[in-house]
């Protein structure tokens, strides 16, 4: 299996909405943050492992660290939830892994406006000459 054909992107993607959906209503778990969100899932050609990136609104670094302890260990019972929810050969081991990418968007995001902020608009300088 190739990694961008259609058969992985379909993988992929039914195992994150599960995964999400797992991780929204069964776990019970008092570490996990309840803004945590499955952004990508990487699974291996051979179905064996697989990359779950995780997002959480926020950035409480105490807050990141218990949500990812939680999933870690709560990657058993994930496991059994995704075999039971999707046929696949083999059910894949989870890794967890941290994605900042939407909290370094919003971060830019906040710095651009504050350059803006600061600039003249072009209209105003073409008026004053």
């Amino acid at each position: 299996m190739r990694k961008n054909s259609v058969k992985s992107t379909r993988i992929n993607e039914e195992v994150k909405r599960v995964m999400a959906e797992i991780i929204r209503s069964s776990l019970k778990d008092p570490r996990i943050h309840p803004f945590t969100s499955v952004v990508d899932v990487e699974v291996a050609p051979d179905l064996k492992t697989c990359k779950a990136y995780i997002s959480i609104l926020g950035d409480d670094e105490k807050a990141l660290k218990d949500t990812l302890a939680g999933l870690r260990s709560a990657e058993g019972f994930i496991r059994t939830k995704l075999a039971k929810e999707i046929n696949l050969r083999n059910t894949p081991e989870i890794r967890f892994i941290m994605d900042q990418s939407i909290a370094y968007g919003v971060n830019m995001s906040r710095l651009i406006d504050e350059v803006n902020k600061d600039l003249k608009p072009v209209d105003e300088e073409t008026s004053e000459e």
